[in-house]
């Protein structure tokens, strides 16, 4: 997510402490609220796609989801 987005974000936090916001500006917040929740949870879905647990023989496993066999 953009630098810019996030100073948003942070921009409409501060407003929202100090007032109420418009319609507009609560849908914005919204909006990019959602998409930075969408870009954390894909960039941590990535990283954990590319994590080994090794065993004491050093044997390295690819992670499963939960249930996997």
């Amino acid at each position: 997510m953009e630098q810019k987005k996030i100073d948003r974000i942070n921009e409409l936090a501060r407003k929202a402490k100090n007032g109420p916001l418009t319609e507009a500006e609560i849908k914005e917040r919204d909006l990019l609220r959602r998409e930075y929740i969408d870009s954390v949870v894909s960039s941590l879905k990535g990283q954990l796609d590319n994590t080994y647990l090794m065993d004491q023989n050093g044997k390295k496993t690819k992670l499963r989801k939960k249930g996997e066999k």
